[in-house]
């Protein structure tokens, strides 16, 4: 359930979630959508929710002044992939989005364009990423399960046990040499489930560009979060 209250910090919309696992209240802030979200295990009251907003109140006005600037995706909107600037044109009758130089064609009705446009960036993360990741496995000699892309707020991207690499389909609107050292950062975890000097080893044979991607993705990461 979401509602919107009047906190000591100012207004918020906050986000319940009921988690039958969880062992006690949580709350964090949704970078993409702007909100608190709030988790009360199976048997806490709301009452003690807002006990615990309340307390917090302070750190959840900072943190959700802190977030850039919400950009939905719209007709004549300005949008980046590869780190580029591009626009979004709505075009009238049927088809999909393409890409023409720097523009992101968007057919249909306007109601339909936001969903159209993530179907778009989500395909083409996809296909770009499942190519650089196995071309990079293989310079390493690894092999991938599968590649999979998703929304994710707390991560750009992961590799599990089962050789399953993650990316977060925002990362297509990053420049190239970020994407280029995300992918070669999970590559690697193939053969390295850590963070030990083997792994940045091989991390960094497979990409030069570490220290620049850590530094964007500090500094322009959460705007990418704000995007759609």
């Amino acid at each position: 359930m979401k509602e919107s209250l009047a906190l000591p910090g100012g207004p918020a919309t906050i986000d319940w979630r009921r988690n039958v696992n969880a062992r006690r209240i949580t709350l964090r802030i949704d970078p993409a959508r702007g909100q608190v979200v709030v988790t009360l295990p199976a048997r806490a009251a709301r009452a003690d929710g807002l006990a615990l907003l309340t307390q917090n109140a302070g750190w959840v006005a900072e943190k959700l002044a802190a977030l850039p600037h919400a950009r939905p995706f719209a007709d004549g909107a300005g949008i980046t992939i590869d780190g580029l600037p591009h626009r979004i044109l709505r075009m009238p009758g049927r088809g999909g989005a393409w890409l023409e130089g720097s523009t992101l064609h968007v057919s249909g009705e306007p109601e339909f364009l936001a969903r159209r446009v993530t179907v778009f960036l989500r395909a083409e993360a996809r296909r770009r990423f499942a190519r650089q990741a196995h071309a990079k496995a293989g310079q390493a000699g690894l092999a991938i399960s599968r590649v999979v892309v998703k929304d994710t707020y707390a991560r750009w991207a992961s590799c599990s046990p089962q050789g399953v690499l993650m990316f977060c389909w925002r990362l297509l609107m990053a420049p190239l040499h970020v994407q280029d050292y995300v992918v070669a950062h999970e590559v690697a975890h193939l053969r390295h489930l850590n963070h030990s000097p083997a792994f940045w080893a091989l991390a960094e044979a497979l990409s030069p560009h570490r220290a620049a991607s850590d530094l964007w993705l500090e500094r322009e990461g959460p705007g990418l979060l704000r995007v759609g």
